[in-house]
């Protein structure tokens, strides 16, 4: 068989599937994972859906003391960020501080999640706060279940729960296989935050 035969049935294999596609709603996205990557893919979609003309907002938990590019970037876009600000929980060692942090956070994510006219809801670093129990799992689920229909919500951090692995549309596990960091290099600017 040709290069030319094989590719027009890989063509209408995948048009076919294109064609099947009919159902429109919003995704729940999962980055999950022990690699790197799995915030800057979400700044990523962000990115996306504002070069559309789209409205997106995040919720930032955990790493929101470090400088943001994305942060800086997309506010001045109109972006609004929610961001906990304590920095890593080995840094605050207050869980009372960390959970009224997350707590406070979550509480304008939640606002973001019953509002249609947000297109997307980025929850950064979320996976931490329901296995720290910083967050209460069955609101942030019900939360996430009952937002408007067309919302579109990407949730990052390692080890995704469950249950909100179960409940995603769509899952990415990112793998580490090398890491600068490991031969201590240390996070560049621009490039690691």
């Amino acid at each position: 068989m040709s290069h030319q035969a094989r590719q027009q049935r890989l063509k209408e294999k995948v048009d076919a599937r294109i064609e099947a596609a009919t159902i429109e709603t919003g995704i729940l996205l999962v980055l999950t994972g022990n690699g790197k990557g799995k915030s800057t893919a979400a700044f990523g979609t962000v990115c996306r859906a504002v070069g559309h003309g789209q409205t997106a907002a995040v919720a930032q938990f955990i790493k929101g003391s470090w400088a943001c590019g994305e942060r800086d970037l997309l506010q001045s876009h109109g972006v609004p960020f929610a961001v906990m600000a304590t920095g890593f929980t080995w840094d605050t060692q207050s869980r009372e501080l960390d959970m009224a942090a997350a707590q406070k956070v979550w509480e304008e994510a939640k606002a973001w999640l019953k509002e249609p006219a947000i297109n997307l809801v980025v929850l950064d670093e979320l996976t931490y706060m329901l296995s720290y129990d910083y967050l209460n799992i069955d609101e942030v689920l019900d939360a996430i279940a009952n937002r408007p229909a067309l919302q579109h919500v990407v949730v990052t951090g390692r080890g995704a729960h469950r249950r909100l692995l179960e409940m995603a549309d769509t899952v990415s596990e990112i793998r580490p296989v090398k890491h600068a960091f490991d031969a201590g290099i240390k996070a560049q600017l621009g490039l690691d935050y």
